[in-house]
């Protein structure tokens, strides 16, 4: 057994030397940490002070303090994502005890101990040690990437080099919740089209796999070597088809899905794919809209809480998600760092419309284009909103009348030699 030195923090952030009798390092960081100790130094006795340590002894200070996966272990499987829902909650609970007049580490020590997502917990007391540690907030954040993006880190550290962290939270909190009522609009307005056509493609495919060939039967049966109607031997076909080439049409759409994602992770297919879906009839106007406000809430809230212009429009870039939109921003990057006017390139885009252009030009004249952008934002978070809206509308009765016509085109082709079956046997 030998003696190490160490200095740790307690749970007020007090710093605390002494001397612990152990077998190793490791031993000693266990021992603080079971009391409730978070370890910055520890070096055996003799050797140096505590500030000099080994970078073994570093290793075990630092994976003492690494956060466990939900499986207890590092798993490779293990889930290390937690939703946008989540993290908005997180946010705004941490506002309210910021502003209330809760220290940073004492917030997030009473956020770790009633939060049930076990990511999100682990995450929370691996910044709680981190920041007792001496890091900041946001280099605490930093270290989690998958959890925290760009944007929410750069608004924390402008909170944090302000004095206004509170404010900011608050503000980060509020964008997460608009852009999450966006989200849900969007999705919910594409889930209903995506729905009904699954619907109707199970119920095309129960069609012609089981009903089809027993109607088939009956007519070679009925009707002999008689003509059947062109609709019947096209549907007739169609079922063939289903029953005898299936992996055809299943290795089809597994091609189909691998070349999207082919296409999607080039930039320039990518830009090609999300012009596209800017163009679509109904949803194209949807998609505009929405990317209109995101990145018009983002920019706007970002300069707002005091990240720099150039440092908020690369964030605002990489969160736009959109690739026309993300080129349209790094062109107004670039004449921003000439000295020149955004709205020159925002307009020779082509996403934004003449209103947009208008009031940014006049927000970048008067001195006011972060209040102008969160203006222009919530403007389209009600577009969004009207469009949604419409769009369900429109999508109703057209829904309806597809899958009728796809279970009406079957039912006639089945019933018209029936017809003749039936006539045949009034005349005999």
């Amino acid at each position: 057994m030998a003696k190490f030195e160490y200095i740790a923090l307690d749970a007020r952030g007090q710093e605390s030397r002494g001397v612990l009798e152990a077998a190793s390092a490791n031993d000693v960081v266990g021992q603080l940490r079971q009391t409730g100790y978070f370890p910055t130094s520890v070096t055996e006795e003799g050797k140096g002070t505590a500030v000099k340590q080994s970078k073994k002894v570093q290793k075990a200070i630092k994976t003492a303090a690494a956060p466990k996966s939900k499986s207890g272990g590092p798993g490779m499987f293990a889930r290390k994502t937690v939703s946008g829902k989540v993290l908005m909650i997180f946010t705004r609970q941490l506002a309210t005890l910021i502003d209330a007049g809760l220290p940073l580490l004492r917030g997030l020590t009473v956020l770790a101990k009633q939060e049930k997502d076990l990511v999100l917990k682990n995450t929370i007391n691996a910044l709680a040690d981190a920041v007792q540690g001496g890091s900041t907030f946001s280099e605490s954040m930093a270290q989690h990437p998958r959890i925290f993006n760009k944007l929410y880190i750069n608004m924390v550290k402008a909170g944090e080099l302000g004095g206004v962290l509170e404010i900011v939270l608050q503000r980060l909190a509020e964008f997460q919740e608009k852009a999450q009522k966006i989200k849900n609009k969007v999705v919910a307005a594409m889930a209903y089209p995506v729905i009904v056509l699954m619907i109707a493609m199970l119920i095309m495919v129960f069609l012609l796999a089981f009903i089809v060939p027993r109607f088939e039967q009956i007519f070679k049966e009925m009707l002999g070597n008689k003509p059947l109607p062109g609709i019947t031997l096209m549907v007739i076909q169609a079922s063939n088809i289903i029953k005898g080439q299936w992996y055809y049409i299943i290795a089809g759409i597994v091609v189909f899905v691998v070349a999207y994602k082919m296409i999607s992770r080039n930039p320039n297919g990518r830009q090609a794919l999300d012009r596209i879906a800017l163009k679509l009839p109904l949803f194209g106007d949807l998609s505009r809209k929405s990317s209109i406000s995101r990145f018009s809430r983002t920019l706007g809230t970002l300069v707002t809480s005091g990240v720099p212009i150039l440092q908020a429009l690369n964030i605002t870039r990489d969160t736009a998600g959109n690739a026309v939109v993300a080129d349209a921003v790094t062109k107004v990057h670039d004449a921003v760092k000439e000295g020149e006017s955004i709205v020159q390139p925002l307009e020779a885009s082509g996403v934004f419309p003449p209103m947009v252009i208008s009031m940014v030009d006049v927000g970048e004249e008067t001195g006011q284009l972060p209040e102008m952008l969160l203006k222009i934002a919530e403007v389209y978070d009600d577009e969004v909103d009207n469009a949604v809206e419409g769009l369900t509308s429109l999508l109703e009765p057209i829904m309806i009348v597809l899958l009728a016509l796809i279970v009406g085109t079957i039912v006639i082709a089945l019933f018209m030699p029936l017809i003749s079956i039936i006539q045949g046997m009034q005349a005999g």
